[in-house]
């Protein structure tokens, strides 16, 4: 059956996370559709009506889980340069170096240590995401447009879904980080958990979660408008082409999270809780809220500080966001196809 491009109406959304990637779009415009077109036909640019639950939240599981574990070493640098007093050891000029460094001294398999929290983690918080947007984004659209495409209600459905992401996520992103730090005195994931659950309470895992929802806001922001103008401009028909899924994924991740870094600085540093920065400021216990970390960071790095692994950042997002949008693209272009030949006779 052929497909080509026509007039479309519904929005698209990613399935990656906050944090650093993508889980919703505010896709409007042509979409693809069957030769003969119809008002009754389904549209390439958002998921049939007919899909499951269970599909949207697949779909947001396998497009999240990949987007943070392809390009997870590369993580593991970011954290490590976000240190505001690394370690002698542990600084590093480049992201290459720094990976080259980690294998020689610490062992071939240090850059993914922590990896498996972060699959137990995305897959579910990247499955809520998914599930919460589409709902709510027709929902709000019923309300607000009577089911044609609304920015607001992208929007709106995209902060809620936000919610229940960073909820689940913000956990898993401290363990995680803690296992990437140098020198750190966690063995396991499970000791990382019950150490953290004793000495800090329940609290230390949504020590960042202010600050996590913060980021993740102009960040996704930042990184819908720019896929979506890079759309307009590679693919202004919105037919299925990886390629231009990927570029645009790329350049969208690219320039959203170098404009969130210093938000992601901040998140380092309520998650990870540095001994050296905490003695260095006379803090006695635990850094806690945003205003504090901002604070903390320029009082020892200036606006400089901000920045830090400002370069590993991009390099792990631009391919993370990448994934994340020809994974969805695929899943709606696969769903879609197999909707339409549904209810065409042979």
């Amino acid at each position: 059956m052929a497909l080509s491009c026509g007039v479309g109406g519904r929005s698209g959304s990613p399935a990656g996370a906050a944090g650093g990637g993508p889980a919703s779009a505010a896709a409007a415009g042509p979409g693809l559709l069957m030769e003969v077109e119809s008002p009754g036909e389904e549209e390439y640019e958002s998921l049939p009506p007919s899909a499951t639950l269970g599909t949207h939240m697949m779909a947001g599981a396998v497009a999240g889980i990949l987007e943070h574990t392809v390009m997870y070493p590369v993580d593991s640098v970011k954290t490590r340069m976000q240190s505001l007093q690394p370690d002698p050891k542990a600084q590093y000029r480049s992201v290459f170096e720094a990976l080259k460094k980690m294998i020689q001294t610490e062992g071939f398999w240090r850059p993914l240590r922590g990896i498996n929290v972060t699959v137990v983690g995305a897959g579910p918080a990247h499955a809520l995401y998914f599930a919460c947007y589409e709902k709510m984004k027709r929902s709000f659209s019923d309300i607000i447009r009577h089911g044609g495409n609304s920015h607001l209600a992208n929007g709106m459905a995209g902060s809620l879904a936000t919610l229940l992401h960073d909820g689940v996520m913000n956990p898993a992103e401290v363990v995680k980080q803690r296992m990437q730090m140098y020198n750190s005195p966690y063995k396991t994931v499970l000791e990382c958990i019950r150490t953290v659950h004793r000495t800090e309470g329940m609290g230390a895992f949504y020590r960042s979660y202010s600050t996590q929802l913060t980021m993740n806001i102009p960040f996704q922001a930042i990184h819908f408008m720019t896929y979506e103008f890079m759309q307009e401009q590679i693919n202004p028909c919105r037919q299925y082409n990886p390629s231009t899924h990927i570029i645009s994924g790329a350049v969208a991740g690219a320039v959203a999270a170098a404009a969130t870094t210093p938000l992601d600085v901040c998140k380092t540093l309520l998650n990870t809780q540095e001994n050296m920065v905490l003695s260095s400021v006379n803090v006695s216990g635990h850094l806690s809220g945003m205003a504090n970390a901002f604070r903390t960071v320029y009082q020892l790095g200036g606006i400089a500080g901000y920045f830090k692994g400002v370069q590993a950042r991009v390099i792990y997002q631009m391919p993370s966001t990448a994934i994340s949008w020809s994974v969805y693209e695929f899943f709606k272009y696969a769903l879609t196809k197999r909707e339409l030949e549904k209810g065409t006779p042979c």
